[in-house]
Parts: C-alpha cells; structure tokens; sequence
C-alpha cells in the first residue's frame, strides 16, 4: 500500500463555488523537529514570534512547545482549501527555520521526546489538574469545522455522523511510532488521546437543549477546566458556528487533508439533509461506535474495519464504499464526487500517513530518516 501514486486532478472543478456550500475550515496540528536528528525541537514560541507578518489566527500556540497549529480561513471549495493548507504548511515552516526546527506533518513524534509546556495559565492550570496525561500528550490532530445553520441543525448532525468518524480516523492515520517504537497502531494519535477526559464518540443528544444540559453537567464535576475541553469526537464548536471533527490525525500529505474535508462537509450536508426530511439517526450503542474506533486505529486501511451501518467486519475499502455512497448526494452537488473517487483510490494505493512511514523504514535507515522524510512530503504539493 506504500507505493505514492501521484494524482492528476483538474483543480478547476474544485475551485467553483456555489453559495449554498457550507463552508469548510481546517486546523493542522504541526509537529517542530530537528530536520538531521528528526527529535521535536521545543520552538513554538519562537515560530509564533517569528510569523507576525501572517494573518490574525494562522498560526496559534498548542499545548506543548514542540508543535503549533495552523488554521485556515473558511472556505467553500476544495481547491482554495488545499491553496491555503500548502501555504500555511510553507509559511510555519520558513516562521521554524528561524527557531532552528522544521515542521513535519506527524500526529506522533516517531522518535522519543519529553514535551514541554506552552507558556499560559491555562496550559499551566491543564496541567496542574490532569498530571502525568498532560505531561506526556505532544499528539498532532486535524480538526474540520463545517458550518451549521443552528445548533438544533449542529446537534442533529451530530447525531447522525456518529457511525461514520470512525473511517475518517482510518484514511488519515498517520501516527505509528511512538517513543522510538512501532506501536502496531496505524493511528497511536487515537489511543494516546483517549487519555483526556472527556473524549470519544457520544450517545445521541436529540436535541441542542440536552446537548448543552450534557455539557454542563460534565463541566459540574469540575473535571473540565472549561467547555474547550469538551473533547467529543465531534462537537458544536466553543468558538464558531460550526460542527467540529475532531478525529483525524494530520495528515502527511495535502491531498489526504483536502479528501477528509470534503468528506466531513458531505457527512454534515447529508447529516442536515435526513434530518430536515425526518430520518433519525441510526441507533449504534456508542459502546460499538467506540469498538469501531478503536479498530481504525489499530488498523488505519490494512485491514477490516467495522461497517458503520452493519455493524460487521468489512474489507477496509468496502467500508470506504459505503462512506462514498452514503455521502454521494452532497459530494455532487459540491462538484466533488468523481475527484474524492478518484482521491479515494488513490489513497487505496499509495497508502496512508502510517503506511508511508512504515515503508520508509523498511526501505533502510532509521527514524531520523523517517522525520526527514515526512518533512519533505510536508512541504511537497502534489495535487496536480
């Protein structure tokens, strides 16, 4: 699965807007490393000081010193959010360069690190109530904001979408080693994160009112520093109009980050759609939903994952075909259904995150080599 088959892709079709799309914004998570040791290097102030030229918001601190965070700004089409994710991936890198470090695409560091806290009371009060989970967390994630109408529609796509999170965890897993070991998890990022109170995916809500009665109760116990520490797999964001996904890790390569954009928008449009229509959510046990989780990522797209309709093991690309299918209305009328097909087999073909830095060690080497490398596939654009 690790051979990188380059996708010729007319960008034109994604870059037409209508404007009944919901927009679609992304958060990259980055990883700060040393380009020749391929060790994170705790740098992140120094990068934020260094892109003050950038827009407000484009670069922002994360919880530890080893990584920073790039945001996009809402779009409609694909193709101006791939535009600015190359950008933005460019930018934070030449900001590193003047720390000393470079920016990698990893939503785990494959070599051993003790990470180390970003400046801030909050930081400090985060770590001051959850310990040892703070401590050791330097995890990198891709969060997709679509936009929702209400928080009615919000919580009624949430409950639609809950099945489905888990095949977006498994094309973009993207983190096998950590602590200077192969885990045997395509995506590590997951486990390590479950560790947050607070995560994974929720039983149905029914309603924005027991949405946020759920929330407050949990922010009763004191366990949570705030509502930004409502880690839900997917969630109305604290900050904007929108619905957050919260599972996928960062992607190695642009293309893989463009797809699980396009696909989180068409799982809200469709979500949004059964619900003006009447179709109630499909009734999983949220203990199956995690099962299903856990499954993609352990096995990422090499090996059978759970049919989020089903409920049976399934060949990872048939569960993907269900996916395209399910969400196939609102891939087309965004002009996205035949390039995600496409981007899909692709995908199939040169493997994941994890797949590649996986072959990439065994084609000789060691981890360094690995870091140096996924710096490079960072920073390559090859949507075209």
């Amino acid at each position: 699965m690790a051979t990188d088959t380059s996708l010729a892709v007319d960008l034109d079709v994604l870059t037409v807007a209508s404007p009944r799309l919901r927009t679609v914004g992304v958060e990259e998570e980055l990883l700060l490393v040393d380009h020749a040791t391929g060790a994170p290097v705790a740098a992140g102030s120094s990068v934020l000081a260094a892109g003050t030229a950038l827009p407000v918001g484009a670069l922002q601190s994360e919880l530890q010193e080893q990584q920073v965070e790039t945001a996009t700004t809402p779009t409609r089409t694909i193709g101006d959010l791939g535009e600015q994710l190359v950008s933005l991936r460019r930018v934070a890198d030449v900001a590193a360069r003047t720390a000393g470090a470079r920016v990698a695409a990893l939503a785990t560091s494959p070599l051993p690190v003790r990470p180390v806290l970003s400046d801030g009371a909050r930081f400090r009060a985060i770590e001051a109530q959850m310990g040892l989970t703070c401590q050791e967390q330097l995890t990198c994630g891709c969060h997709v904001h679509v936009a929702i109408d209400s928080a009615d529609e919000g919580v009624a796509v949430l409950d639609r979408i809950r099945p489905w999170l888990p095949l977006i965890t498994a094309l973009a897993a993207n983190s096998p080693f950590w602590g200077g070991r192969d885990t045997s998890y395509a995506s590590y990022r997951t486990q390590a994160w479950s560790r947050w109170p607070g995560t994974g995916p929720t039983d149905i809500f029914g309603s924005a009112a027991a949405y946020q009665d759920v929330v407050a109760r949990m922010l009763a116990t004191q366990t949570l520093l705030d509502g930004g520490m409502v880690y839900f797999d997917a969630r109305l964001s604290h900050r904007h109009p929108t619905v957050e996904i919260r599972v996928a890790d960062v992607c190695l390569d642009v293309r893989d980050t463009m797809l699980v954009a396009s696909l989180c928008r068409a799982l809200v449009q469709t979500a949004a759609d059964q619900w003006r229509t009447g179709v109630p959510p499909s009734t999983q046990p949220t203990v199956v939903v995690r099962l299903a989780a856990w499954r993609a990522s352990r096995f990422g797209l090499s090996g059978d994952l759970v049919h989020p309709v089903e409920d049976r093991l399934v060949p990872a690309r048939d569960a993907l075909s269900a996916l395209l299918h399910h969400v196939s209305g609102a891939l087309e009328a965004a002009g996205e259904l035949a390039w995600a097909r496409e981007e899909m087999s692709a995908l199939l073909a040169r493997g994941t995150g994890a797949d590649r830095q996986r072959a990439q060690l065994s084609r000789g080497g060691d981890l360094s080599t690995v870091v140096a490398r996924a710096v490079d596939a960072t920073l390559a654009d090859r949507r075209a």
